[in-house]
Parts: structure tokens; C-alpha cells; sequence
């Protein structure tokens, strides 16, 4: 479906889920597949060790990569039922730190992808908060504004809303640098962390999405979407947030089904 061949890519979170199934079709489409993660992953040809809740770790991992890139994939993630600030730290501060020191690395007409969620619908509820938050400079201070402005609810439904924001903002800005930056909002995927989401957002919501849709995503169909993101075929989208949820939003949105409260 898609042509990478010869195409040098990172993804993070290749070790499992969405993150694995988008390593699997990347390869099966000619790239050369460099995992950043934790664990080891069974497709890549290479792999580098990263912890995102450590900018150290980060920044190391960049200083070891060779070479230049074609797309950076950024699907590492953690649900809510870890700690706030290390959500926040892997979500939307680790990822913002890795994405921002890899675009010199990136080849003229490269592309960003970032898995945001569905989750993250009350952004615009929260935007001037994240714009404040999307405003500090570096890692560290980030971290500092999460210390000092604490946010309610889950954790990793305000981290999506900062993921999402912050791809849509930094739309114009990588135009400019001859690049392209996009999100994929998946809705409930069956991954190794679904049951984690069950704890934390209510067996109610996640259930019942199942029932609406008679079923779950499965990781492959939303890595299809993440590989449409990064392909020429996509090359004047920029600064989007794609839903891939089956049509579950939708009914959110239009109110023929009440919001989820999560």
C-alpha cells in the first residue's frame, strides 16, 4: 500500500502495540526501521534504549544516532494509571524534547508523526493552559510548570490535549523548514495497555466504545493511518490531528452519544 523504500525511520514504542505494528508495516514497505524504546523490539535493524521521562537519556540516544532521517515516529506512550508527571514526561515533554533535537536530522521533505487519542477532546477547553505549557523552552522547565500548575482530572487525557495542540502548532513552523508534522487520535486499541485504560478512564467508557463499534482498533489499522501520514500521498497535510476511532467521536461531537466522562 505504501512505498518507504530506502527510507531511514525512527519510531518509538516499536516494542509493542501501535508502535510495533507501525515497525511491521514500515519494514514491509522497504525502510530501515530504527527502534527508540525501553525493551527490545522484534522488527528494526536497529535499536537505541530510551527512557523519555529522562531528558538525559534522551539526549544521549540523539548524540549516538548516525546519519539523517526520513520520518520520526513518535508512538511511545503511557496510560493513566502511572504517575501524573511521568505521563506528562513521556507524552508531551519527552516527546516534544526528542522531536525538537531530531529536526536537523531530518532530510528535506521528512515528516513527524505523532499518536495523540481521542482522549485528548478538551483541548479547546484548555487551550490557552497548554499554550502556556507549550511556551516553556526546555524539558526541565516544562516539568516545572506541571509541579506548579497541576491539572484535573487524568493525566493522560490533558497529556493528549498538549500532544495534539502541539502538533497543530508546530504545523507552520516545520513548513518552514521543508518538513511536515502530524497526530493520529486512535479511540480504544487492543494493545497490551487497553486494560490499563480500563482502570483509569472506566470499564463503562471502554466497554461501551467496544459496543458501539461491535468492536475495538487493532493496532495495524491505525499504523496504516500513521504510514499515510508520513507518505508523499499525504504531502499537503500539516499541523493535523487525524481521528482514527471508527466514527466513535462523531457521536461525541455532533451529541448523538454524551461525552464520555474520563
Amino acid at each position: 500500500m505504501f512505498d518507504f523504500t530506502g527510507k531511514r525511520v525512527l519510531v518509538t514504542g516499536a516494542a509493542s502495540g501501535i508502535g510495533d505494528a507501525t515497525a511491521r508495516q514500515l519494514i514491509a514497505a522497504g525502510a530501515q526501521v530504527v527502534s527508540l524504546d525501553r525493551n527490545e523490539p522484534a522488527a528494526a535493524v536497529a535499536h537505541h534504549r530510551i527512557d523519555l521521562a529522562d531528558v538525559g537519556s534522551i539526549d544521549s540516544v540523539v548524540a549516538r544516532l548516525d546519519g539523517t532521517f526520513d520520518a520520526l515516529f513518535n508512538v511511545a506512550g503511557l496510560p493513566g494509571t502511572a504517575p501524573a508527571e511521568k505521563v506528562m514526561a513521556v507524552n508531551v515533554f519527552g516527546m516534544r524534547h526528542l522531536t525538537e533535537a531530531l529536526l536537523e536530522r531530518l532530510t528535506p521533505g521528512g515528516s513527524v508523526v505523532v499518536v495523540s487519542s481521542t482522549a485528548g477532546f478538551g483541548w479547546p477547553q484548555r487551550l490557552e493552559t497548554i499554550k502556556e505549557l507549550l511556551a516553556t523552552d526546555t524539558f526541565d522547565e516544562a516539568v516545572a510548570w506541571f509541579a506548579d500548575n497541576p491539572q484535573e482530572g487524568n493525566a493522560y487525557n490533558f497529556s493528549k490535549e498538549c500532544a495534539t495542540v502541539y502538533t497543530m502548532t508546530m504545523g507552520v513552523a516545520l513548513h518552514e523548514l521543508g518538513l511536515r508534522i502530524n497526530a493520529v487520535l486512535p479511540g480504544p486499541v487492543r494493545t497490551p495497555i487497553l486494560e490499563d485504560f480500563r482502570k483509569s478512564m472506566g470499564e463503562d467508557t471502554i466497554d461501551g466504545a467496544a459496543i458501539l463499534l461491535g468492536r475495538h482498533a487493532e493496532p495495524d489499522e491505525v499504523a496504516s493511518a500513521i504510514l499515510f501520514l508520513a507518505s508523499p500521498g499525504a504531502r499537503w497535510i500539516n499541523g493535523h490531528p487525524l481521528i482514527v476511532d471508527g466514527g466513535l467521536s462523531g457521536t461525541y461531537l455532533t451529541g448523538l452519544v454524551p461525552l464520555p466522562e474520563i
